[in-house]
C-alpha cells in the first residue's frame, strides 16, 4: 500500500510545524522515500532524538503505508 508525499509532508508539519520537508520518492512507487526535515524543533536532540519526532509525527504509518525512509534531519542552524 502506497503513501502519497504529500500526505508525508502533511503528517510531518501537523507535529513540526516551521519545518521545511523535502522528499523524493526513491524508487517512484510510492513506498520508499528520502526526506530531509528541518525543524528548529531539533534544536539540542540527538539525531535519534530528531529521526523519532519525525517518526512519532507519521501515526505509525512507518513499516505499512510507508515502507522505507531514508532520514536527513537538522535544526535550521546546522542545516547547509
Amino acid at each position: 500500500m502506497a503513501m502519497d508525499a504529500g500526505e508525508i509532508e502533511r503528517l510531518i508539519k501537523e507535529s513540526l510545524p516551521d519545518a521545511k520537508v523535502l522528499l523524493q520518492d526513491t524508487r517512484g512507487d510510492g513506498d520508499h522515500y528520502a526526506a530531509r526535515v528541518v525543524s528548529a524543533a531539533f534544536k539540542g536532540k540527538s539525531r535519534v532524538q530528531q529521526h523519532q519526532m519525525v517518526y512519532q509525527a507519521l501515526r505509525g504509518k512507518m513499516g505499512g503505508e510507508l515502507h522505507a525512509l531514508a532520514l536527513e534531519t537538522a535544526p535550521p542552524d546546522e542545516a547547509n
